[in-house]
């Protein structure tokens, strides 16, 4: 399981010409779900997720967490993370997870991170657009 991480003052999911999810201080999550994903996995990149330190303290360093600065999530998924791009010009998308397992351990994802934080999301599977302003800019790649 991949989630791109990007550090944002705000960013919003427009689905149809409608924002379906928004949020100013926080993490745009980019969710990418694999074969071989499960439960445990999803459980311990969300925890990494929310636990991760890219949040600055009052010393300028990254030392916070999305929690501990009263931030926001905006989960999407995003099936190309899984694409395999070393050999030739076109990806490959057979290490992605089968479109039900994504959904189901999307989903699975995004209530564990409502259990914990105010949560935003996309629409799984839908032809999404993204506006966000990274802030740093930091964007960081976690793989489980």
């Amino acid at each position: 399981m991949i989630a791109l991480i990007q550090r944002v003052k705000q960013a919003s999911v427009d689905v149809a010409g409608q924002t379906v999810g928004q949020i100013e201080q926080g993490l745009l999550i980019l969710l990418g779900v694999e074969q071989g994903d499960d439960q445990e996995t999803t459980q311990r990149l969300c925890d990494k997720v929310l636990g991760y330190r890219i949040f600055s303290d009052e010393n300028g360093k990254m030392n916070l967490n999305i929690q501990q600065v009263n931030g926001s999530v905006l989960v999407v998924s995003q099936f190309t993370l899984a694409a395999d791009t070393k050999k030739g010009m076109r990806p490959s998308f057979t290490k992605g997870a089968k479109p039900e397992d994504a959904k189901r351990l999307y989903e699975y994802f995004v209530s564990l991170c409502q259990l914990r934080i105010p949560t935003q999301t996309g629409i799984f599977a839908a032809d999404m657009q993204i506006s966000l302003i990274n802030d740093g800019p930091v964007t960081f790649w976690l793989q489980i």
